[in-house]
C-alpha cells in the first residue's frame, strides 16, 4: 500500500505532520474505523494483529475508560459485553462495524443518567458524619460491583464523602447539595454533549492505545490544536474559553491579541451566538465548547461577530453584538525564556549564571525551513547569545516538564553544545537502525552545562539530556530518572488513507503512529529507564505513578550498539558535585519540607481511602494548616543570598537594555551589556493534572493560557548552587587537565 511506503520514509521529527487540504463531507465511521485497523496492523511499530487476544485487551481498556473508576458498570454489565464482544471487538474494527462503539457507550451513559437520579435524591437525606468507615479514593484496580445493590452501596458512602468534603470546604458558594446537584448535572450535559464523531474518536483511540501508550487516534479539531502547539500560534480573537452553564464563556483575554486589543469584550461575557463577517448568527448556546472555538477561529484578517450576554449585565436577557477582526495570536508562554541571575562572588564581584526554561521542543512543521518558521533552536540560540553578551559563566537548560514534541529539534538543540556526530538512534519494526546527527561543526556554547530535568521530562527532553550525558558535555541534575519516553511518533491523516478503501473526504483526523524506538548514542534506550541524573534531588514528582512504567503497555527496553561519536575533552567532577550538594540538601529545610510531602503523597496513595468521619477529617486539616503555618514562619527567618534576576525573552532578547525581574516595582537599574547587576521572585511554575472526564470546569483554550503558582524552588536554587561548584571545580589548577568521565 502506498500508506506503508510513507511509513518506511526516515523520520524528520519525533512527531511528522503531513498536511492535507479540508473537505466539506461528513467523515464515514466506518470507513475512518477500517483505516485506523489497517495502520495499527501493518504500521505500528509491535506489527501486532487485530486479534481475539488484542479484542479482549481492547475491550477491558475502553470498559475502563468509560468507567474509569469503576463506578457505573457492574460486574453483569462487564460479563454481558465479554460474552458479546470479548473476542470477535478487533474483527468488527476491520470490517467496519461501529455497533459496538455505540451499543456500549449509550449502555455506560444509560447507567450514568440512572446513577446520577439516585445521586440527587441521596444528597437530600441527612448525614450526621459521625461513623468510623472510610471511602476509597481511587478504584481503578478495585473489582466492578457485583450487581445494582452492591453499586448502591459503594455509592451511599461515596456521596457521603463528597457531602462532607463540601461540608469542610473553607469558601463554599454554594451548600453542599447545591454545589453537588450542579455537579451532577454537568457530568450529563457532557454526556449529552458527546456526538457520533466523539464516541467514535474515543472508541479509536482506546483501540491505538492498546498498542503502546503514545498511539492515538485524533479527530480533526485535535488535529488542528496539535498544530497550534507545535507552532505556537493561531488564528483568532485571543480569548481563552470555558463551558459553564451551556454558555462560552470568557475567561481570559490574551494580552495584545486582537479581543483585548478592541475592549469591547470582557472576561466574563458570555457567548451566545457567532457569525462569520455579515452572515447570519448561529446559535452557540448548549453548544460543544470547542465547535465554539472552532467557529472564532478563522482565517487571518476576516471578521467574526459575536453575541453575548455582558456580565455587567443585570438582565441575562440583555445582548451585545461584537465584531472582531482574526488576527495571529502567538503562544508567548510556551517559547524558550531566559534568566540572568547574579550573585556577589566570595571576592565581592558580581557572578552571572544563565537559566535556560523550555517548556517543549516546538516547531512549525507545516513551514519547516522557511525564513519565519517557529523553531526551538532558533529561539534558544538567540537567547544564548544574549547571556554570552552578558558574560554568564555557566548555562543551566530548564527542561523541567517538557514533555517533548519535535525530535529534529531536539538534534540541532544538541548542536549548539556539540561539535558535530551523532545524537539519537532510531531503529523500526523491521530492526534497520539510522543514526540523526548534528552535522554543523559550530558551537553556541561551550562553556559549563547543567540539564535540570524531572520524571515529567519525557521524549524530546529525554533525546537532549541522554545526548548531554554520553557526551560528557554537561552534568543532568533533577529527579532520580526523567519519564521514559523512547518512542517515536508520526502523524498519518485518515483522509490520505481512506481514498484506497472508496472514500475522499480529507475530515477523517488522523492516527498518530509509533514507528519507530530511540537509543541513545551509547547504545541503551531511555524506554523505561529514561535518563538517570548525575546529582539527584528530592522531588515531590519522582514518585513510580509517574512514567512510563506506570502507563498500560508500554514497549520494552532494549538496547542496540553504540554509535561512533568523540566524548567532551573535560572533566565533569560528578564524584565532588555530588558530595557537597548533598552537604547543603541535608542542611536546607526546603528539601526537608519536600521529602516530608513525598512520604506524605506516597502515604495517601498506599492508604487509598478517606475518613467519613468529620471530626477526624477536621483534627487532619488543622494539622495540615499548623503544618504549613510553621512552614511560613520557618520561611521568614531565612535570609537568602543577595542576588538579582534579569528576564530575557525573545521579545527582549536584542534591546539595549534588560529590566530587573521586578523593575515594575522597583527604581533599580536596568542591564545594559556586560555591566550590571537581584534575587527576585522565583519564575512562576506550572503544573497540570489530568481532569476527569466529566469536569467542564477546566478551560478550553483558543490561545494557550497557563495557572501559575509562585513558590520557593529549592530545585533551582541548589542547580545554581551545583553550577556554581562546577565552574569552580573547572577552574582549579591542579583539575584542569583532567581525563573525558567514562
Amino acid at each position: 500500500m502506498k500508506s506503508l511506503r510513507f511509513l518506511c520514509l526516515p523520520l524528520a521529527a519525533l512527531m511528522v505532520f503531513t498536511a492535507t487540504g479540508l473537505g466539506a463531507d461528513e467523515p464515514d465511521p466506518a470507513q475512518i474505523e477500517i483505516s485506523v485497523g489497517r495502520l495499527l496492523e501493518q504500521g505500528h511499530y509491535s506489527r501486532k494483529k487485530l486479534d481475539e487476544k488484542v479484542s479482549q485487551t481492547f475491550l477491558k481498556n475502553y470498559l475502563e475508560g468509560l468507567d474509569y473508576n469503576r463506578l457505573y458498570f457492574t460486574q453483569k454489565d462487564v460479563d454481558l459485553f465479554t460474552a458479546k464482544y470479548g473476542s470477535s471487538l478487533c474483527s468488527d474494527v476491520l470490517v467496519g462495524t461501529t455497533e459496538p462503539a455505540f451499543t456500549i457507550y449509550n449502555i455506560y451513559k444509560k447507567r450514568v443518567e440512572d446513577r446520577i437520579a439516585k445521586n440527587k435524591e441521596l444528597v437530600k437525606g441527612k448525614f450526621e458524619f459521625a461513623s468510623e468507615r472510610t471511602v476509597q479514593i481511587n478504584r481503578q484496580k478495585a473489582a466492578w460491583p457485583k450487581d445494582e445493590a452492591d453499586a448502591d452501596a459503594l455509592w451511599r458512602d461515596r456521596i457521603e464523602g463528597e457531602m462532607l468534603q463540601e461540608a469542610l470546604a473553607k469558601h463554599a458558594l454554594n451548600p453542599p447539595v447545591k454545589t453537588l446537584t450542579r455537579r451532577y448535572d454537568q457530568v450529563l450535559r457532557y454526556l449529552r454533549e458527546q456526538t457520533k464523531e466523539d464516541i467514535i474518536k474515543g472508541f479509536l483511540t482506546t483501540l491505538a492505545l492498546t498498542y503502546d501508550p503514545h498511539s492515538e487516534y485524533m479527530s480533526r479539531s485535535e488535529l488542528e490544536n496539535f498544530q497550534i502547539n507545535m507552532r505556537l500560534g493561531l488564528i483568532g480573537i485571543g480569548a481563552v474559553l470555558r463551558s459553564e452553564d451551556g454558555y462560552a464563556k470568557i475567561a481570559e483575554l490574551v494580552p495584545g491579541g486582537p479581543a483585548a486589543k478592541d475592549g469591547s469584550i470582557k472576561v466574563g461575557d458570555r457567548v451566545s451566538g457567532v457569525a462569520q463577517g455579515d452572515k447570519d448568527f448561529v446559535d452557540a448556546v448548549d453548544m460543544k465548547l470547542d465547535k465554539v472555538v472552532e467557529m472564532i477561529r478563522g482565517k487571518k484578517d476576516t471578521i467574526v461577530r459575536l453575541q453575548v450576554i455582558p456580565a455587567s449585565a443585570a438582565d441575562p436577557s440583555v445582548r451585545k453584538i461584537i465584531s472582531i477582526k482574526r488576527d495571529e495570536i502567538k503562544l508567548k508562554e510556551q517559547e524558550a525564556k531566559a534568566e540572568i541571575i547574579e550573585r556577589p562572588g566570595p571576592d565581592g564581584n558580581p557572578f552571572r549564571l544563565g537559566w535556560i526554561v523550555l517548556p517543549s521542543f516546538y516547531a512549525d512543521m507545516e513551514h519547516s525551513g522557511a525564513a519565519g518558521a517557529k523553531s526551538t533552536t532558533k529561539d534558544v540560540l538567540a537567547l544564548i547569545n544574549r547571556l554570552k553578551q552578558e558574560n554568564v559563566q555557566g548555562i543551566v537548560m530548564d527542561l523541567r516538564r517538557n514533555g517533548g514534541g519535535s525530535l529534529e529539534e531536539a538534534v540541532n538543540l544538541t548542536g549548539l553544545f556539540i561539535k558535530k556526530g551523532p545524537v539519537v538512534q532510531a531503529k523500526d519494526a523491521n530492526g534497520q537502525s539510522h543514526v540523526l546527527k548534528d552535522r554543523d561543526a559550530s558551537i553556541a556554547w561551550e562553556g559549563p552545562l547543567i540539564v535540570c530535568c524531572n520524571r515529567l521530562s519525557a521524549s524530546a527532553s529525554e533525546i537532549f539530556a541522554a545526548a548531554i550525558q554520553d557526551y560528557g558535555r554537561g552534568v543532568i541534575v533533577g529527579d532520580a530518572s526523567t519519564f521514559g519516553k523512547g518512542t517515536v511518533q508520526t502523524m498519518l491523516e485518515i483522509g490520505r488513507i481512506m481514498p484506497f478503501l472508496g472514500s475522499g473526504n480529507n475530515e477523517a483526523g488522523a492516527l498518530k503512529l509509533t514507528i519507530q524506538k530511540f537509543y541513545r548514542v551509547a547504545g541503551g534506550s531511555t524506554q523505561l529507564k529514561g535518563v538517570e541524573s548525575d546529582v539527584h534531588l528530592p522531588s515531590i514528582f519522582d514518585q513510580p505513578e509517574i512514567g512510563e512504567s506506570a502507563l498500560k503497555g508500554p514497549l520494552p527496553y532494549d538496547t542496540v550498539a553504540p554509535a561512533d561519536f568523540e566524548k567532551w575533552e573535560h572533566s565533569l567532577f560528578k564524584k565532588e558535585l555530588n558530595t557537597r550538594s548533598s552537604v547543603r540538601v541535608a542542611a536546607d529545610p526546603e528539601f526537608r519540607y519536600i521529602t516530608e510531602d513525598l512520604d506524605a503523597a506516597k502515604k495517601r496513595v498506599a492508604d487509598n481511602k478517606v475518613s467519613l468521619n468529620e471530626k477526624a477529617r477536621r483534627a487532619e486539616i488543622e494539622q495540615d494548616k499548623a503544618r504549613k503555618d510553621a512552614r511560613i514562619a520557618a520561611r521568614e527567618k531565612i535570609k537568602h543570598p543577595e542576588a538579582k534576576v534579569y528576564n530575557v525573552t525573545l521579545d527582549n532578547v536584542s534591546k539595549p537594555e534588560l529590566q530587573l525581574a521586578t523593575a515594575e516595582k522597583t527604581d533599580k537599574p536596568a542591564l545594559t551589556g556586560a555591566n550590571k547587576t537581584d534575587l527576585t521572585k522565583e519564575p512562576k511554575a506550572e503544573v497540570k493534572t489530568p481532569a476527569a472526564a466529566d469536569d467542564e470546569d477546566a478551560p478550553d483554550e483558543e490561545s494557550e493560557g497557563e495557572p501559575k503558582t509562585v513558590g520557593v524552588d529549592a530545585i533551582k536554587n541548589e542547580t545554581l548552587n551545583i553550577l556554581r561548584d562546577l565552574i569552580d571545580l573547572s577552574r582549579t589548577p591542579k583539575t584542569a587537565t583532567a581525563s573525558t568521565v567514562k
